[in-house]
């Protein structure tokens, strides 16, 4: 296990334990990839549609961020090297209506998750095929996962297929059974129970605009 030190404790949120491992965790069985009739969809407020095969996928701009990753299981590991792409040069494809201000994630399985549209444009967001210098393995999420390293880890999903915009936000799989609808580590927002959701209710833009006031801004700063 890492050691904690002087120099990395800042970078840890509260309640997490560092570590140098990489645990797999996920709900359900690990899915079997054909990459002949792989493709990734972006759609909803868009102005056209767009299906990408994985070739077409591979020749997109590739990028390679740092950062730390926090899991809501409590485990932290710093220091990981992702490449891939940015998720603002994916979305560079279409042209997002102006109303859109939420995305859902959509992976295998059917499984989702939700995000505010502007977190997923910070500059070390991206569409990951590689972890360490390696391919990401099945279990972790190949040939393609989301990081956000600047949200709770289960925020990142594996093996995704498309990205949906949409007006209005709505819980994905675990947020349904309880967890966070944002997710901040160092807010320990891991379920739905913190001051601001019972004070606005659910899926409402003031709830967003007060935990994003909270933030803590140099985990990842928005591209400008």
């Amino acid at each position: 296990m890492s050691e904690l030190t002087s120099g990395n404790k800042d970078r840890i949120p509260p309640g997490q334990i560092l570590t140098d491992k990489f645990p797999v965790l996920h709900a359900g069985r690990v899915p079997q990839i054909d990459l002949e009739k792989w493709d990734f969809r972006i759609f909803g407020l868009v102005d056209r549609e767009v299906a990408l095969t994985y070739p077409e996928f591979m020749n997109l701009p590739q990028s390679k961020v740092q950062s730390d990753i926090h899991c809501v299981t409590t485990w932290s590991r710093l220091d990981n090297t992702w490449e891939g792409v940015l998720f603002r040069d994916l979305v560079s494809l279409v042209n997002i209506r102006p109303e859109a201000k939420f995305v859902m994630i959509h992976a295998e399985h059917g499984w989702t998750t939700n995000l505010p549209l502007e977190d997923l444009m910070y500059d070390n967001v991206l569409l990951a095929r590689k972890h360490d210098g390696a391919d990401l393995t099945l279990s972790h999420g190949w040939p393609l996962r989301l990081v956000v390293p600047h949200l709770y880890f289960w925020k990142s999903a594996k093996w995704i297929r498309g990205v949906e915009f949409m007006a209005e936000d709505k819980p994905g799989f675990w947020e349904q059974h309880g967890y966070h609808l944002y997710a901040d580590p160092w807010l320990e927002q891991r379920y739905r129970d913190d001051p601001e959701w019972n004070r606005t209710g659910q899926n409402t833009e003031e709830y967003y605009r007060t935990i994003k006031a909270r933030v803590r801004k140099e985990m990842a700063e928005p591209n400008k």
